[in-house]
């Protein structure tokens, strides 16, 4: 599978007529043969992974590591786990139900190619094959994430609205939202073609608008709801709530049909009884009828 093009950050020494020199130095990192260094892992450069065979390739996906160290990626407690939880869980049962194959996830560790590491709150990848990942390593999936939902509970806030829009735009990532969860508010981004900033997205009726996803975002009760057209994404207790009280109506038509064929079977006995009482009525009738009409006869045959 080919490379997305991937918008790589831009050095800061590109354009400096005094930097020929280090822009050498860097190019031949770029292509000098692969190290894994423990304490800042990273995935080859784009040069790098193309020179190595599918062996090679396997070992150094199989090195990186799948968790992120504490410092970088520190619990944010049960606030921040019901955010993202809910957002993930809504969206994943979303396209499990039209049958779209997008893959989402949650703090996965992602590796693009020679850049830091990184572990969105949710993520979301379009057209890739549906299994579960450890990890996600750029080259080898063919392509990057297609959108990030990061959210905010507490911590230096500079690092999901200003460290991470540039960031996440200089590698490429076509859409952005950071969700302020304390505050209750949800700001977006999205990445025209051909750049490499963000601009900010501007709501509409109150939403942001994902056209990654074919949807639209806003929050509600503390968390973030995604709508298609006017219907909401439900949350998994939400569908778990309706489905209970679904299970429940059937049940009580269930039980309803039950009484009431109970009941006609009760009163179809009741009418075969009375039926059979009426036959047996009718047959002594007939009998009685018979012994009268004997006796009459016997009478007229003594007068005789």
């Amino acid at each position: 599978m080919g490379l997305r093009a991937i918008r790589g950050p831009k050095s800061p020494l590109q354009g400096h007529p005094a930097n020929g020199r280090v822009l050498g130095f860097a190019a031949m990192v770029a292509t000098s043969p692969y190290v894994l260094d423990p304490d800042d892992p990273r995935a080859p450069t784009e040069p790098q992974w193309a020179a190595m065979s599918e062996g090679e390739r396997a070992r150094v996906v199989a090195g990186l590591p799948a968790e992120m160290p504490w410092e970088l990626h520190p619990p944010e407690g049960d606030d921040h786990r019901d955010a993202k939880d809910k957002a993930r869980d809504a969206l994943d049962e979303h396209f499990r139900r039209k049958g779209r194959r997008v893959y989402v996830s949650s703090e996965l560790t992602t590796y693009y190619p020679g850049e830091r590491r990184i572990c969105p709150d949710v993520l979301a990848v379009t057209d890739v094959a549906l299994h579960p990942r450890q990890s996600w390593v750029v080259s080898r999936e063919g392509k990057g994430f297609d959108f990030v939902l990061e959210v905010h509970v507490s911590g230096d806030a500079r690092k999901d609205f200003e460290q991470n829009v540039v960031r996440y735009a200089s590698l490429g990532i076509p859409e952005y939202f950071a969700f302020d969860r304390p505050r209750g508010r949800l700001w977006g981004w999205h990445l025209p073609e051909s750049a490499t900033a963000y601009q900010r997205h501007v709501p509409q009726r109150g939403r942001l608008s994902s056209a990654v996803l074919g949807l639209e975002l806003t929050v509600e009760d503390g968390r973030v709801r995604f709508y298609e057209g006017n219907a909401p994404l439900l949350f998994a207790d939400e569908l778990v709530g309706r489905l209970e009280k679904t299970i429940d109506r059937l049940i009580e038509a269930r039980d309803f049909e039950a009484q009431r064929a109970e009941q006609e079977a009760q009163r179809a006995e009741q009418e075969a009884q009375r039926a059979d009482r009426e036959a047996a009525r009718a047959k002594e009738l007939e009998q009685e009828l018979e012994r009268l009409r004997r006796e009459a006869d016997e009478r007229g045959a003594g007068r005789r």
